[in-house]
C-alpha cells in the first residue's frame, strides 16, 4: 500500500503511549491500534485533526505517500 502511517514514529518522538493518546484523542485503543499498524482503510479528518492537535504535528508527519 503506498500510504504509510507513521503514527508510531510521532508517538515515540512525543514519548506518548497508545493509552495516553487514546484518552486525549477520545478514540478506542483498538481503533488507534488499527491506524498505528497501517491496517486502517480510511481516517476521518476530525480524527486526524485531533491526533495532530495532541501530538502537535502536521498531517504529513503522520501520513506518507510512497510510490511503489
Amino acid at each position: 500500500m503506498p500510504i504509510i502511517v507513521n503514527l508510531d514514529v510521532m508517538m515515540a518522538k512525543r514519548k506518548m503511549s497508545l493509552n495516553e493518546l487514546s484518552e486525549k484523542v477520545g478514540l478506542t485503543l483498538s481503533n488507534l491500534s488499527i491506524l498505528k499498524t497501517g491496517k486502517a482503510k480510511a481516517i476521518r479528518f476530525s480524527t486526524l485533526e485531533a491526533i495532530c492537535q495532541v501530538l502537535e504535528c502536521q498531517p504529513g508527519d503522520i501520513l506518507e505517500f510512497r510510490d511503489d
